[in-house]
């Protein structure tokens, strides 16, 4: 069964090997996350968990009983508000995880976090996950460029809670 966890600290070595064994198929639609994260992952790790039981994050794992499917986190809460990110394993996707788990974090975000709004970020490029934001209700917001190529900015509106899964 699909779950999604809250990330702590003894999630380290798993989400390092999915960080690790995805990092080609990430690197083609987001910039790569560079040597130095892989270098210093155990570090950053404790540091992100901080921020986390400081309510700056909230991050969490996908997983199943096969291990890690992906990562999907609401970060720089402030204000009622949180920017979503998520990244799907490879071998996971094109088959509806990352739509599942962007609904599911909205009820997390409404129930567990108190948070009235998200945004989030994509490259136009990249339609499977414009696809997945337009399917849990995100709106278009403005169109921004990420370096050299082309993007748009979304927000969800979770004042009236979250919005029906799809």
């Amino acid at each position: 069964m699909t779950s999604i966890s809250r990330l702590r600290l003894d999630h380290a070595e798993a989400l390092l090997a999915f960080e690790r064994e995805n990092r080609t198929y990430f690197a083609a639609s987001i910039t790569d996350r560079g040597d130095d994260y892989f270098a210093e992952f155990a570090e950053r790790h404790r540091v992100l968990l901080a921020e986390q039981d400081a309510g700056l994050h909230h991050l969490h794992l996908i997983e199943d009983a096969g291990g890690v499917l992906g990562r999907i986190n609401l970060v720089e809460v402030r204000e009622g508000s949180a920017e979503l990110g998520y990244r799907i394993a490879e071998k996971a996707a094109g088959q509806g995880l990352a739509t599942w788990a962007v609904q599911r974090i909205c009820v997390l975000a409404v129930e567990e976090y108190g948070l009235t709004s998200l945004r989030a970020e994509t490259t136009l490029d990249n339609t499977g996950s414009r696809a997945v934001l337009a399917r849990s209700g995100f709106e278009p917001l403005e169109d921004v460029m990420f370096g050299d190529r082309p993007g748009r900015r979304y927000v969800l509106d979770l004042s009236g809670g979250a919005p029906p899964a799809h």
